[in-house]
């Protein structure tokens, strides 16, 4: 049981990061970036395939500058050529299967078998005991989570938000929405990317079809976070990230390890999962109207 929790607290923690991306391009830009997929792989295939070359922590730091480009990419499309936001971040996403092969070198998988990551290297020194991995992945996302709710506190920080609630006024107050949007998406895509960089030092591997489904998953996430913790602040937002991905890699773990449901019917679960959160907002409103509908019946018939 201790094995479940400490694996569903490590994915919680790893995969946090592309819930943060999400809440910066779809809460606080209002833009639906479908760039996620193929940047959450991005991120995972250029830290396995340098951290094979020897260099496992400018592994992360090659992550975050692959993840950085490909949200310019998306914004270029958008603001430059004025593709719409959605067929941006699908266009990129496409193209950037051939990128994640190129980076593999041609191949649907690599592998750090015998190679060094982070997270041995970390083992190596003793720090946490059995624990090691939870300390660096918790470590990571801390650390980034602090980071993103610094930023959206300073003055482009708060013009990027200024932006997603009111494009013209930004335009208005001589702040160009152009270059809000593309700051914006390319921190959101470098935190996405900067997940794959951790998860696939973790697994010791990235695959091409790893990403698939992540931007659901990570939505879904962000919402049972705030769900449970409310959207009055940054720093809820970014916690609430968290907690989500936690939460749902609990819920996950849970499933698997329960053996309630088969196996091959886990996609199926997940899809379920991924709907209720996604739909409990909306449900939780329809229970609160109905529980005052009945409350105002009981008075009239009183």
């Amino acid at each position: 049981m201790i094995y479940v929790i400490q694996t569903a607290l490590e994915l919680g923690f790893m995969y946090a990061l592309v819930a943060m991306a999400l809440f910066l391009s779809y809460r606080i830009l209002d833009i639906a970036d479908l760039t996620t997929d193929s940047g959450f792989v991005l991120g995972a295939a250029v830290s396995v395939t340098v951290a094979a070359a020897g260099h496992p922590f400018l592994a992360v730091g090659a992550a975050l500058i692959a993840g950085a480009c490909a949200g310019f990419v998306t914004a270029f499309l958008q603001t430059r050529l004025g593709v719409p936001s959605i067929l941006a971040g699908i266009v990129t996403n496409t193209g950037l299967y051939t990128v994640n092969l190129m980076v593999m070198g041609w191949s649907s998988n690599a592998s750090l078998l015998k190679q060094e990551t982070m997270f041995t290297i970390l083992k190596d020194t003793g720090i946490g005991g059995d624990w090691y991995k939870l300390i660096l992945a918790g470590g990571i996302t801390v650390a980034a989570g602090l980071f993103l709710v610094w930023f959206l506190g300073t003055r482009i920080g708060l013009s990027i938000r200024a932006t997603g609630d009111n494009a013209d006024m930004v335009r208005a107050s001589s702040v160009n929405p152009v270059f809000t949007i593309t700051v914006g998406l390319c921190i959101s895509n470098a935190l996405t990317a900067l997940s794959g960089a951790v998860v696939g030092q973790y697994q010791k591997s990235a695959d091409i079809n790893s990403g698939t489904g992540i931007v659901v998953i990570g939505l879904a996430c962000l919402i049972i976070g705030e769900t449970l913790t409310g959207r009055r602040s940054m720093a809820k937002g970014v916690l609430a990230a968290v907690i989500g991905s936690i939460v749902y890699r609990f819920i996950y773990a849970m499933i698997l390890k329960t053996g309630v449901v088969p196996i091959e019917c886990l996609k199926l679960v997940t899809a379920v999962v991924v709907a209720l959160a996604i739909a409990a907002p909306m449900l939780k409103e329809g229970l609160l109207f109905q529980r005052r509908k009945l409350g105002a019946a009981r008075k009239g018939g009183r």
